[in-house]
């Protein structure tokens, strides 16, 4: 079995078309999504509903449960609130209910899924470090995870410590947990434009980071064109 793992989508239709589409041609058997849909970008009732058909396991990120909630959202940053008041005024009462029905983390075959880190997935915490990686460990029941949220591929390795790596493929070693960021599909932060996602192939016991090209340039018109600021649209290019 060969699962496409990805996230961070962040309404940003043009980045989901061209993930999925890879994936067709990578032959992914499996799709799975770690959360964080909606916010940002200029289509979250179309990319919403687009992972729905899919029909997935998908876990619940930050943006997708402040969207489904009508609540001050004055926590967020300038950015993530204007987009946020946005992505609430374009979904319907029946996909915000969806969005607060998903879990905040979930076994999938061989492995979990969550979308921030394990030991407190609700308070939304980051995982940048080894140090911060080493807590989530101490609750991962599973030899794999996969999670998102910082929009930075990563990997976590731990044996007698934990090790981490920037990746592009890797084998998954019978005596080591790993923890591992699949990247953003609508917002990477890592220096690289390109949509993120992973493809964990169970068979071979392999890991790859994918890196696809989209429309960037129909995105960002799309993010002005819907009166989002402009910072989100130069967010795409600069990818930080």
């Amino acid at each position: 079995m060969r699962y496409g793992i990805f996230g961070d989508i962040h309404s940003n239709l043009e980045g989901l078309e061209a993930v999925l589409e890879d994936m067709q041609n990578q032959n992914v058997t499996h799709t799975i999504c770690i959360g964080d849909i909606v916010g940002y970008n200029s289509n979250p009732a179309e990319c919403l509903e687009i992972v729905r058909a899919l029909g997935c396991p998908i876990v619940k990120g930050n943006h997708d449960e402040e969207a489904s909630e009508d609540r001050e959202i004055s926590h967020f940053n300038d950015l993530a609130s204007s987009s946020m008041q946005y992505c609430r005024d374009q979904l319907s009462e029946e996909q915000k209910s969806f969005l607060r029905s998903l879990p905040m983390q979930r076994p999938v075959g061989n492995f979990t899924v969550v979308h921030s880190t394990l030991d407190g997935p609700a308070r939304w915490g980051y995982v940048f470090s080894a140090a911060e990686a080493e807590t989530s460990f101490a609750y991962q029941r599973t030899q794999l995870c996969f999670f998102g949220h910082t929009h930075v591929p990563h990997v976590f390795i731990k044996d007698s410590k934990v090790h981490e790596f920037f990746y592009r493929k890797i084998e998954v070693k019978p005596d080591k947990r790993y923890f591992v960021n699949v990247g953003s599909v609508g917002q990477p932060r890592d220096g690289d434009w390109r949509s993120a996602y992973a493809i964990y192939d169970a068979d071979e016991n392999t890991i790859e980071l994918r890196r696809v090209t989209y429309d960037i340039a129909k995105a960002q018109q799309k993010i002005i064109k819907a009166g989002l600021p402009q910072r989100l649209a130069e967010r795409l290019a600069n990818a930080v």
